[in-house]
């Protein structure tokens, strides 16, 4: 059977996240049951990362394996008839090898993160953003930011649940810019722990409003203790910005 190779975009907020589960609708049992509906066989689809409930993905990307030969883009176009109405969209699809996998084959994923720093809340973006009335230094928090680029063990960063062998991961970039009334952070690693992002996140409100430094950060860092670090920020703000292959 054919390889395919699915670029996703979806909206988070009414999903349980990426995975499967007991508790509610995920965006891989929405692809599963479209991929079902348009092939009449039921197929696993493989992500590359598992999102969290009420994060979102610009570019998530996925493999399945289907039992037709049609051309990508009516692959693409029959599932996005199958997904409705939920928010999710297959932007492309493309025809791989069988040795690629969306998870295993992954060289680099890309997240960002905003915020909506204002007095007045979120209306056209509510759930979209993390929304902080409290004035930040954006500035502040790039700089502090800093000291946990490059490969450390994130154990200060890592929920309690993570399921990953090892807490030492390689974070090859972390930006933060301000953008009028938006602070966006953007980070990219081969891989990440569950809710490091956002724990990063929280503990980087906290340099923005002045209550920490960035040693401070560096501390928590080296402290390897979740306790040590900030709060967890909200997954309204997330999103999986891409997901990088070899050609």
């Amino acid at each position: 059977m054919p390889r395919f190779k699915l670029t996703i975009e979806y909206d988070g907020t009414a999903f349980v996240g990426w995975q499967r589960q007991d508790n509610g609708m995920s965006v891989q049992e929405a692809l599963e049951t479209a991929v079902e509906r348009y092939c009449q066989i039921k197929g696993q689809v493989f992500g590359a990362g598992r999102t969290d409930a009420g994060v979102h993905a610009l570019a998530q990307v996925a493999h399945v394996d289907l039992p037709r030969n049609d051309r990508p883009e009516v692959v693409a176009n029959a599932l996005n008839a199958h997904l409705r109405p939920h928010l999710i969209s297959v932007l492309k699809a493309e025809v791989v090898d069988e040795e690629f996998h969306a998870r295993f084959s992954a060289l680099e994923r890309g997240y960002e993160y905003r915020i909506l720093n204002r007095r007045a809340p979120a209306a056209l973006e509510a759930g979209k953003v993390w929304w902080i009335p409290a004035p930040l230094n954006a500035d502040a928090m790039h700089d502090a930011a800093q000291a946990l680029v490059g490969k450390h063990d994130f154990t200060t960063f890592r929920a309690a649940e993570c399921q990953a062998e090892s807490p030492v991961k390689t974070i090859d970039a972390i930006t933060i810019t301000r953008q009028a009334e938006m602070i966006v952070l953007t980070t990219r690693a081969r891989s990440f722990l569950h809710h490091q992002v956002r724990n990063i996140v929280g503990t980087l409100r906290t340099v923005g409003e002045g209550k920490w430094s960035a040693r401070d950060v560096a501390r928590a860092l080296d402290a390897r203790d979740r306790a040590a670090g900030g709060q967890t920020a909200p997954p309204t703000g997330l999103y999986l910005t891409h997901v990088k292959y070899h050609a």
